[in-house]
């Protein structure tokens, strides 16, 4: 008896396979008169050019060197019998930028001359290495100024420390000399001791502008020219305004005048040579921030011993100690 696991071929069934589709009559005409349409357009003159184009992208992808072709040219057997292999360089050993196709052709398709596209190139070529040179060196130059422009501003600010230096060292020097003066019985005591009360409360010099160092004496200008300014201003305010009618006291003496505000010992004036013209003070102030830092430093060590960069008075002309003249030897 057969077992259950045993296959029965006399029942099996075999599953058929699909029959081709018929194709009828006129299906048939229709598939005929479309390939006859087609075989029969005639094509447009952009559709060949594309063609052609395609066609011959084609063939100039493929290396000359291989295929049938190559193996059929008399020249590629002569170059192989000398050693020649395909893929590298026709004698050269170690070059790497040597050629290992031959040159491709190329195709014109416009009336243009021969070598015009070439001139093109190198035309473009020589436009943008220009360009580009000429950004370096613009670049160059924006950074060259902007680092002279900052260290103009530095230097500048030099200059106005050092004068600031300058005319106090002056002051006291000359403040030093006038006290010198008294001491030793120059004047009548009550009237020397008025004098250095109103010099001590002046800030601006009332000497005139050519007596002081050409050095700082543009600081002093500056001063005095602010001063007046705001003189007349103040003047020209007080005028507009209405004045009370003040009480006027005849037992009142000069210092009770003094104690309420009623008298003033300090005056303003104008030094006498602030409208002049100083062609010295001109030609200062043309040189570069640099050389009039320079100069100004120079003469604090000549006149006080004094070292704008260490920012110390040496008690001597010697100046021992002071690494030297220029910024950079304090580095």
């Amino acid at each position: 008896m057969a077992s259950d696991e045993e296959d029965d071929y006399m029942n099996m069934a075999f599953e058929e396979e699909p029959k081709p589709a018929v194709e009828t009559s006129l299906q048939r005409r229709q598939r005929l008169k479309r390939e006859g349409e087609i075989r029969g357009r005639v094509k447009s003159k952009a559709e060949l050019a594309a063609e052609e184009r395609e066609a011959r992208e084609a063939a100039l992808s493929k290396s000359m060197l291989e295929g049938a072709q190559a193996k059929k040219s008399k020249g590629f057997a002569m170059m192989a019998k000398m050693g020649f292999k395909a893929g590298s360089a026709l004698g050269a050993k170690e070059n790497e930028d040597a050629r290992v196709e031959p040159i491709r052709p190329e195709t014109k398709d416009n009336r243009a001359g021969i070598g015009l596209d070439s001139e093109r190139k190198r035309k473009l070529n020589e436009a943008a290495e220009s360009a580009e040179k000429k950004v370096k060196v613009d670049e160059n130059e924006y950074r060259e100024r902007v680092r002279k422009e900052r260290e103009a501003e530095r230097h500048e600010r030099q200059v106005y420390a050092a004068m600031k230096v300058c005319e106090r060292m002056d002051e006291e020097k000359q403040q030093q000399v006038e006290d010198t003066s008294a001491a030793t019985g120059h004047g009548s005591g009550d009237e020397d001791a008025n004098n250095h009360v109103i010099k001590k409360k002046r800030t601006l010099s009332t000497r005139p502008l050519k007596s002081i160092s050409v050095v700082w004496r543009g600081l002093v200008r500056k001063q005095e020219e602010a001063e007046r300014d705001r003189r007349i201003k103040y003047d020209l305010q007080q005028s507009s305004t209405v004045r009370l009618p003040t009480l006027e006291d005849d037992l009142e003496d000069e210092d009770d005048k003094v104690a309420i505000g009623k008298s003033q010992q300090v005056t303003y004036s104008v030094v006498e040579d602030l409208d002049e013209e100083d062609q010295e003070l001109d030609e200062f102030n043309a040189l570069e921030p640099g050389e009039r830092l320079r100069r100004i430093v120079e003469y604090l060590r000549k006149e006080h011993n004094y070292c704008f960069w260490c920012k110390f008075q040496y008690p001597d002309s010697t100046m021992e100690g002071c690494p030297g003249l220029t910024e950079e030897d304090h580095d």
